[in-house]
């Protein structure tokens, strides 16, 4: 997956203590403009399970000392501290293999041809994810080449009726 230099720096950082604290660095990512960066980042439990509002909020002092020990914006910045949501990003290899048989978005840093995927995540290994994809067809990606992924979230609205299969 490719991070910018400052993203990376602050995964690195915050990867050497979030075991300490019994979460997962789930992704960062520095958005906004200039004059108004923020630095977001998710987190869950260190064994893939949600955390709740008060989880969070406890998180959010040491992710913070974390980070500012860093520095990695020289001007003001906003924090967000989150869990990951439906729509979970994937960053490393162990992502995409725990996530097998989902249904995701993949977005390549390809200069040429096709950069956006929708389909199944089909296999996963050590060094690239191989999609179904909607249209029928295969293709594997190699993790240096994936921008961004996110599971892509199923809203199921109908349900089951009691007493129905």
């Amino acid at each position: 997956m490719v991070k910018s230099a400052t993203e990376q720096r602050i995964i690195d950082a915050l990867e050497d203590v979030a075991a300490e604290h019994g979460v997962d660095i789930v992704d960062v990512e520095l958005a906004g403009a200039t004059k108004a960066p923020c630095v977001r980042v998710r987190l869950e439990g260190a064994s893939g399970e949600s955390l709740s509002l008060d989880d969070i909020a406890a998180h959010t002092k040491w992710v913070g000392d974390v980070v500012e020990a860093i520095d990695p914006v020289s001007s003001s910045y906003t924090l967000e501290v989150s869990s990951p949501g439906m729509a979970r990003p994937l960053r490393r290899p162990s992502d995409f293999i725990r996530f097998v048989g989902s249904d995701v978005e993949l977005q390549t840093t390809a200069t040429e041809g096709r950069r956006k995927f929708k389909g199944r995540i089909d296999a996963a290994d050590e060094s690239a994810v191989t999609l179904a994809l909607e249209d029928g067809e295969s293709v594997s990606i190699s993790y240096d080449e994936v921008k961004k992924c996110t599971l892509k979230p199923v809203y199921d609205f109908k349900g089951k009726k009691e007493g129905k299969n």
